[in-house]
């Protein structure tokens, strides 16, 4: 049961943004704070798990701490398994990035970014926008969306040109800072 967790926490960080086909980290933000793993195998008491790497176990504790305590202040992850990194989108709290660069194991790197929104904000956001994909219907067609991991929903949609000023408009300032709209192809079934 754990190694199937641990296989979705990684297929989900991947989905997120690992190195393949995502943007670059640097594009994203620079990040506030930079901590190097010191911890050896298995981390803090009540940490040890399966997973083969100390990126993987790191990844684990942090989706512990992710989908507990600290749910309030997560944002999202992208994984960079060749750089044995991770970084960590969370509205800052030094309990929480304490907890982390503590739990971050020899080798792996760790770098906490500051979004001002946490994934919970975030979904209720793409909620908005999918909620009622036809709505969009005659100006644009969305064709997918979801959290990219470093506090952004991307939209794919026929004619960005058209949408995004629909969807900024739609979801106001405050809340279209969130937002990549970009081209994406129509689906087909295999």
């Amino acid at each position: 049961m754990v190694a199937a967790a641990t296989a979705a926490v990684l297929a989900l960080g991947c989905l997120q943004g690992s190195t393949a086909d995502a943007q670059a980290v640097g594009e994203v933000s620079a990040p506030s704070e930079t901590c190097h793993g010191t911890r050896p195998k298995g981390g803090p008491a009540g940490h040890d798990s399966p997973a083969e790497t100390p990126l993987e176990r790191t990844v684990l504790y942090v989706d512990k701490l992710a989908t507990g305590r600290h749910a309030a202040i997560y944002t999202g992850l992208v994984l960079d398994e060749d750089a044995v990194s991770v970084d960590i989108y969370r509205i800052p709290s030094a309990p929480f990035d304490k907890a982390v660069c503590e739990a971050a194991e020899k080798g792996v790197t760790v770098r906490l970014h500051d979004p001002d929104i946490n994934e919970r904000g975030l979904n209720a956001l793409l909620d908005l926008i999918s909620e009622d994909m036809n709505r969009w219907d005659g100006t644009f067609t969305l064709r997918e969306a979801g959290l990219d991991g470093t506090g952004f929903i991307e939209i794919g949609v026929d004619d960005p040109d058209k949408a995004e000023p629909v969807l900024r408009e739609a979801l106001g300032p405050r809340n279209a800072k969130y937002l990549r709209v970009q081209y994406a192809p129509q689906a087909h079934l295999l």
